[in-house]
This record gives structure tokens, sequence and C-alpha cells, in this order.
């Protein structure tokens, strides 16, 4: 799903402008977007085993049926909750926005992590990070950078990044977001002479089983 969005001429795109930003700066840019960060099953299990937990109150207060039959209507609604389970827009509807934030958060700070920003020298790494399911974007910046560079810069980067991706531009606000993160590090953490480059420059793309990191 998530390589749809990105032709081969977008993903060469997005590895320009992140060549681009960091000839300007000390600082590395990494660029995530993940088709989801979860599977979310236990979610819409909770529900079928709440609804079937909860099926016997009318049925032992309105009507007469015995035990038995009481019993297999809380079975033919836990069933048909663990089917509806299986159907991924109906999972993702059922999973509270708070659980998605927080799973996305989690999966943004895990590639932080994975993709070593939290190794570079002056500890001035930028993730650019888009979970496509959870409709989440996050900028995370080392330690470095927070100390001086204001967190509501951050913010407005990402809220052009999901207008861009909502419009179906993705590509543009992948771009437009790494120009601006460049420019940001520009100020703060000019190149030196000892510049080099230590993370990767292509837009790395993480489907359900598998990481697509495409030069």
């Amino acid at each position: 799903m998530v390589l749809k969005l990105f032709s081969e001429a977008d993903r060469k795109r997005v590895s320009r402008a992140i060549r681009a930003a960091e000839k300007k700066t000390s600082g590395e840019i990494v660029a995530v977007i993940a088709e989801r960060s979860d599977d979310y099953v236990f979610i819409p299990f909770l529900w079928a085993a709440l609804a079937a937990l909860a099926a016997p109150l009318p049925f032992l207060y309105l009507t007469a049926w015995p035990a038995m039959h009481v019993y297999v209507v809380q079975l033919l609604l836990f069933a048909a909750g663990g089917l509806l389970a299986l159907w991924k827009p109906t999972r993702l509807m059922l999973v509270p926005g708070a659980v998605k934030r927080m799973r996305a958060h989690r999966n943004a700070v895990e590639q932080f992590l994975a993709q070593n920003l939290h190794t570079t020298r002056g500890r001035t790494g930028v993730l650019v990070f888009v979970s496509v399911a959870e409709h989440f974007a996050e900028v995370i910046a080392d330690e470095g950078i927070y100390e001086k560079v204001d967190p509501e810069i951050w913010e407005d980067l990402v809220d052009g990044l999901t207008a861009k991706i909502r419009a179906g531009a993705a590509a543009d606000g992948f771009v437009e977001a790494i120009k601006e993160a460049g420019g940001v590090l520009a100020k703060h953490f000019p190149p030196g002479s000892a510049k080099r480059n230590e993370l990767p420059d292509h837009l790395i793309i993480l489907e359900q089983d598998r990481p697509e990191s495409p030069a």
C-alpha cells in the first residue's frame, strides 16, 4: 500500500532532497514512512469479548430463553467479532485514536533508534516519520537539536507534511519537510570541514511484512 504512494521518481526526489539539505549542515536527516505501526488484533477481540459478555443481559430479563441458547448467542457474537478482526479496515475503525497515536509514536521512537539517529556526532539527527494507517506524522530530533530549536518549528513542519499527504501529494510533503528541516539545521549546525554522511539518504519504506529501502 505504501509503495503506491511513491513512484521511483518520487523516491529519487526524496533522496535528492535529503542530500541537498545535508550539504548545508552537520546534522543528519532520515525519512521513514510505515504502512502501519501495529496489527491491533487484540482490540477487536476485546470488543467482541465485551459484546459477548453483555449479550446475556437482555435475553435473561426480556425472554425465557434457556441458558444454552443464550450461551450460543455469546459464542456467535464472539465469533463474528473475531471475523471482523481479520478485516483490516474494520479492525482499525475499532481501535481508539489514543491507542493508534501511542503505537505510532512508539514506532517513531523505535525507528529513531533503529536508524542510528542517536549515534550521530553532536547528537544532531532528525527523523521525519509517517505512519499511514494511523494518519500520524512526527518529527523526532536528538537532544543536541532540542537544546537550540523551538519544538513548535517541528509542529509546523508536521502540519505541512500531513496537509500534503491528505491532498495526495506525499512525495511533495516529504520533500518540503526535508527542505524545512535542513534549513533549521543549517542555522544552528553548519557543515564544518569534517562533515561526513553517516546515515541513509533515501526514503525508508516499512510495509506490513518487510521494509523497503530503495536507493
